[in-house]
């Protein structure tokens, strides 16, 4: 555990207002007008007076689902926090000077994966065609991809490695901690816990004794909401606390509006499971896929092709799996002729920051 007792030089974090034109009327009905936190090394300042400041690389940072930006710069006891982080590993000169930029990319639906979508909004094109343009104009940057790089853990590795793959005219090296891939394993064995919660919401209701199946799953069989869903969001947008498997829920259904939206649907997305049976729905199973990296790398070779640094690590005792995807992109990245370093560590899926450490020196390794 870290002391709070540092002898060098902290940087300095800013913190200013945004006003986006691409979040505004977003179907969650989610703020526009956003907080955007800076971190500007120590050397920032050196020379700037004389009106010959130093520029600098940029970094981007991708939170986890259910954080965002703003919460990484908050303090933290017995630990560091981003900003901290990054300060010293540039005084023991193994991270090069960079600025760090934290967006607030939170959703009412706890957060999103930094992609666009009909039902949640538009992130991709409010990082890349806004907050980018934006830290440009404001601070000293070198505004190139080449200098520009992106990092990010759980829901942010998987915003981070989509971003290199989808966005490598805006990023020049990626860093993926943890990110959500392999869905078959990442998110299809919680469904069933997704479906009991939403239960509790049905709209009719089953008495003891004889069941017609048929008669009862009429309405949650093809992948739309029979009012269940909405039900169980209007409750959980109502309590002061969700319980562990109300947050879970939460999250499948805001990836179900992440990588299945339809604005015809109720709620704006498609659901993969019939919701009274439990059978997966292949046809909207297919959406998800297509959506996930692992089967990303093909379609997205020459992107990556391009990038100056891929680095994707991973517990090995993740409790969400994500091991497992994390070796199934690494293999077929090697298979493409992709260059990237992979690693593992023996943890699981909670509180890794400390692996930036190794992801922060190798993107500014990477952008210099």
């Amino acid at each position: 555990m870290a002391l709070k007792r540092p002898t060098w030089k902290p940087g300095t974090v800013v913190v200013l207002e945004h006003v986006s034109k691409i979040l505004k009327s977003n179907p969650l009905g989610d703020p526009h007008v956003r907080k955007l936190a800076v971190w500007l090394p120590p050397q920032y300042d050196e020379g700037a007076a004389r009106g010959r400041g130093r520029r600098f690389p940029v970094l981007v940072d991708m939170v986890g689902f259910t954080g965002s930006g703003l919460s990484h710069v908050a303090w933290k006891n017995f630990s560091e926090n981003v900003p901290e982080r990054a300060a010293r590993l540039v005084h023991e000169r193994k991270m090069a000077p960079a600025i760090l930029v934290f967006p607030d990319c939170f959703t009412a639906l706890g957060g999103n994966q930094y992609v666009n979508s009909s039902a949640i909004g538009g992130y991709a094109d409010y990082l890349t065609k806004e907050i980018v343009p934006f830290v440009d104009r404001e601070f000293r940057t070198l505004a190139s991809r080449e200098h520009r790089g992106c990092f990010g853990k759980s829901s942010g590795g998987y915003g981070a490695i989509v971003h290199g793959m989808k966005h490598a005219d805006t990023w020049g090296a990626v860093a993926d901690h943890s990110g959500d891939a392999y869905f078959d394993f990442v998110y299809h064995h919680d469904w069933p816990n997704t479906l009991n919660e939403l239960a509790k919401y049905r709209p009719r209701k089953s008495a003891p004794g004889k069941v017609d199946v048929r008669r009862l799953e009429k309405g949650a069989d093809r992948g739309t909401d029979d009012g269940r869903v909405r039900a169980f969001l209007d409750a959980v947008w109502k309590k002061p606390k969700l319980s562990m498997a109300e947050g879970h829920s939460l999250m499948n259904l805001c990836m179900a509006a992440t990588y299945d939206p339809d604005r015809r649907a109720p709620n704006g997305f498609r659901l993969p499971f019939n919701l009274e049976t439990g059978e997966r729905l292949e046809e909207r199973w297919k959406r998800w896929q297509a959506n996930d990296p692992v089967n990303l790398v093909a379609k997205h070779r020459a992107s990556l092709a391009s990038l100056r640094g891929i680095y994707i690590d991973c517990g090995s005792r993740d409790q969400y799996h994500i091991q497992y995807g994390s070796r199934i992109l690494s293999k077929r990245l090697q298979a493409a002729r992709i260059r990237h370093t992979y690693e593992e560590f023996d943890d699981n899926h909670s509180d890794v920051d400390y692996r930036m450490d190794v992801s922060l020196p190798f993107l500014t390794r990477a952008l210099r």
